[in-house]
């Protein structure tokens, strides 16, 4: 996974929601947003980050971006490639 800074053209906020909802949220927000787009999200599930490669992988879509952030919050960037 390359480590990318991309500006996304939304953004959603799943910090205080633990598995699987983070995982239903991204993949409603995802297909909001166009193919080629990048999507931010924002979680503090222990969790989210093996979620959300699994989820990437998965659904055909790029992670381009994990940041552990202060207080537990992890950054996701997803790029939409189908």
């Amino acid at each position: 996974m390359k480590m990318t800074e991309e500006a996304p053209v939304k953004s959603i906020d799943c910090t205080g929601l633990y598995c699987p909802q983070p995982i239903f949220e991204v993949k409603k927000a995802i297909n909001t947003v166009e193919i080629g787009e990048v999507l931010e999200m924002f979680a503090d599930d222990p969790g989210a980050e093996e979620d959300m490669k699994r989820f990437a992988k998965r659904m055909g879509h790029e992670l381009l971006l994990v940041e552990h952030q202060e207080y537990g919050v992890i950054r996701f960037l997803f790029r939409r490639l189908k």
